[in-house]
């Protein structure tokens, strides 16, 4: 692929050359286990590939499904290898209809063949077979949209993502649950409650699911081992946590932190939020790594850029 964007794809033995989280064929590692070595080894960072009409402008490409592809390609090639995940918002690729979701699937099998873990970030969630249905969409080893990870929402009863939950244990996934969000409309439902806001709810809900599988995060062959259901909780929530009765130091899943960059969190705010749970916290940029396109180049000094400011506040200890 061009630096600039133009140009044939990348052939596949010029792609970067798989990392060590990236298991044999038929052997996948826990999602847990993947994930606590890949921050271990290239830092928290996680790209989000959002194809919002200002990048596509910005980056001269079309607003269409081979100027998607382009987007997506390019920032696989750029930062798949010295990155812990990449996030692809399942929205824009809905946008272009079926022509959209095969860009998403080319997408993911891209992350895959590069060694990068993916995070669909699809917020689904529903109830009975239709619940079912999503899960095998997202987590299924026969699906051609399986991701590393899917977003979950649980505002139809955390209970509800029981579907997603066993199959993301079954084949080695995980699953990120809204908890906090970083949008100043969710504190309107996710700090209510009586003797526990909702938020508070969710983050028992999901570790319950977790502590049924094992006690705690651990350690093993000095490496954090972290279980499989995480939560997305905002980089920029501040002291929300502790105002509405989370206690994340507690929490043995991972947390996907968006917000950094563009939004407005700065490292020093994630340090503060996350200082407990470091070595388990994805902080996921977008548009602030997105905004040096389209050069490959560009894209991966920033990303390199942004690893070096995270690391500095959220290395394990």
């Amino acid at each position: 692929m061009a630096e600039q964007g133009g140009g044939e794809p990348t052939p596949a033995q010029d792609r970067p050359t798989p990392v060590e989280h990236r298991p044999p064929s038929g052997a996948r590692d826990a999602y847990g286990v993947r994930l606590g070595r890949a921050i271990a080894q290239r830092g928290p960072l996680c790209v989000g590939i959002d194809a919002h009409p200002a990048v596509m402008d910005a980056w001269g490409l079309p607003q269409t499904p081979a100027g998607l592809l382009r987007l997506s390609m390019t920032v696989i090639e750029a930062v798949a290898d010295g990155v812990a995940a990449v996030k692809p918002q399942v929205a824009w690729y809905e946008a272009y209809g079926s022509s959209g979701m095969a860009v998403l699937e080319e997408t993911l099998a891209a992350a895959r063949e590069a060694g990068v873990l993916s995070i669909a970030d699809a917020k689904r969630g529903d109830i009975g077979s239709t619940m079912e249905a999503y899960a095998r969409t997202w987590l299924s080893d026969d699906s051609a949209l399986a991701a590393d990870a899917v977003t979950l929402s649980p505002y139809l009863g955390a209970g509800s993502l029981a579907p997603a939950f066993e199959l993301a244990e079954a084949t080695g996934r995980g699953t990120y649950v809204l908890a906090l969000t970083s949008n100043p409309e969710g504190a309107s439902v996710q700090h209510k409650g009586d003797r526990e806001s909702v938020a508070a709810e969710v983050v028992r809900s999901v570790e319950n699911r977790n502590t049924s599988l094992s006690d705690t995060t651990r350690t093993v062959r000095d490496q954090i081992v972290i279980n499989p259901h995480g939560l997305v909780i905002g980089a920029t929530v501040g002291s929300s946590p502790l105002e509405v009765g989370v206690d994340l130091a507690s929490f043995s899943g991972s947390i996907l932190a968006p917000g950094y960059g563009a939004q407005g969190a700065t490292p020093e705010m994630l340090g503060q939020v996350f200082e407990q749970v470091r070595g388990r916290v994805l902080v996921n940029s977008s548009r602030g790594v997105l905004r040096a396109g389209p050069s490959v180049v560009a894209l991966r000094n920033a990303a390199s850029a942004a690893t070096a400011e995270l690391n500095a506040v959220l290395a394990s200890a």
